[in-house]
């Protein structure tokens, strides 16, 4: 085995996972907290991935410093999500807070479904090709036999700023406390006074925001945009939270990043059409000896 190949595939398979890790936490934190699982967050990720690409697309002739455009599209697609985000809880989630969770579930495959089929119809199904945010810029080591893009780079340095953030904010703020105690128990949350909708809907919000993010992030390294970009991404990173330990946010980096890895390595050294196999298959052993994932609490539900 070619040392340099190794830890070009490592390196490639720690951002892939890094981007898992950060769709995964919107999926942790919705669970964590509403006890849900958001099928639609993966086409959130491609609509903030499209908004991402029209605001650079508009400022492409502008007279701009270099990385603007990239940064004002970033930060327009975090607002785009994050208010699509907050309208799909009030609109479709919130009713159906006391429903039973199949009945939540059926809902968020039928926002998914009008997510992609809206954005079929406003931008059609041919794919775009985004323009990465960093360019094509690359790090050479070791007389050029080790090289890593730039995109590369900044997708793990996202991911540790973010889950540094991510970790400040739930151990130290009012908001991130109050979001905790939801996640414990509801019903008690509310009888101290937290206000359990604005909480989970402030959820959403932040869930929905890094899916701008990660979905920019996904399409700066894989740069062919269509309106089902998102489905396999959030299925993926889905598994990555129910790896790690869905409600946990270490376990979202964990799984995330052990996701990329384990894909990466199974399409280099095994078979590119089976490597998601390969990744679903080490899910399975995974769960048949630890059931609630790698860093996931078993809890006794009391009768």
């Amino acid at each position: 085995m070619n040392v340099m190949n190794f830890l070009n595939y490592l390196i490639s398979g720690i951002s892939l996972g890094s981007i898992y890790a950060i769709i995964a936490l919107g999926y942790t934190m919705v669970y964590g907290i509403a006890k849900m699982l958001n099928f639609a967050h993966g086409d959130v990720i491609m609509v903030g991935a499209y908004i991402c690409f029209f605001v650079m697309s508009g400022l492409s002739s502008a007279a701009l410093p270099p990385f603007a455009a990239p940064i004002l599209g970033t930060l327009v697609a975090m607002v785009v999500c994050t208010v699509l985000g907050v309208v799909i809880e009030r609109l479709a989630y919130k009713p159906l807070r006391q429903a039973p969770s199949l009945a939540v579930l059926i809902t968020a495959i039928g926002v998914s479904y009008f997510l992609q089929n809206a954005a079929q119809l406003l931008w059609t199904s041919s794919p775009k090709y985004f323009t990465s945010v960093v360019g094509n810029a690359q790090l050479t080591l070791f007389d050029g036999r080790l090289t890593i893009s730039a995109v590369t780079l900044l997708t793990i340095a996202v991911c540790i700023i973010i889950m540094l953030a991510l970790t400040t904010f739930t151990n130290k703020t009012k908001m991130g406390k109050a979001m905790r105690a939801c996640s414990e128990d509801k019903g008690a949350a509310q009888l101290m006074g937290i206000d359990v909708n604005r909480t989970i809907s402030v959820t959403f919000a932040i869930g929905s925001a890094l899916a701008a993010v990660a979905g920019v992030l996904f399409m700066s390294a894989y740069p062919s945009l269509t309106p089902t970009t998102g489905s396999m991404p959030g299925i993926k990173a889905f598994t990555a939270a129910v790896f790690g330990g869905i409600g946990s946010i270490p376990g979202a980096l964990l799984g995330g990043l052990l996701l990329g890895i384990i894909e990466t390595f199974a399409r280099a050294y095994i078979s590119t059409e089976l490597s998601t196999a390969i990744v679903f298959a080490v899910l399975i052993v995974v769960l048949l000896v630890k059931p609630a994932g790698l860093l996931g609490k078993t809890v006794r539900e009391k009768v």
